[in-house]
């Protein structure tokens, strides 16, 4: 499913048109984008956790070459599928 094929559903589902569900689906990301870039986490009972994990610096290999690099630490998003979400897969 990609961006266009949720809004219609979200739009479906909830009685609204696609412009207010986009509206809805930007709102959403832009939130979770902005709590996590402020270290915090979203919750999202019975849905799952998102939450920033660091990576820490490592050694990798160039593929073409086999030549050793560097690869530096990052922060990177993480999203744990709650309980009642795991059951339903």
């Amino acid at each position: 499913m990609n961006k266009a094929e949720l809004i219609s559903k979200i739009a479906d589902d909830a009685g609204i048109t696609k412009t207010q569900a986009n509206d809805a689906l930007d709102s959403f990301v832009e939130a979770v984008t902005k709590t996590l870039k402020g270290g915090g986490k979203v919750t999202l009972v019975g849905f799952g956790t998102f939450s920033v994990s660091k990576r820490a610096a490592r050694n990798g290999r160039n593929p073409q070459t086999g030549a050793v690099i560097k690869i530096k630490a990052k922060k990177v998003a993480k999203f744990k599928a709650g309980k009642e979400l795991s059951a339903k897969l």
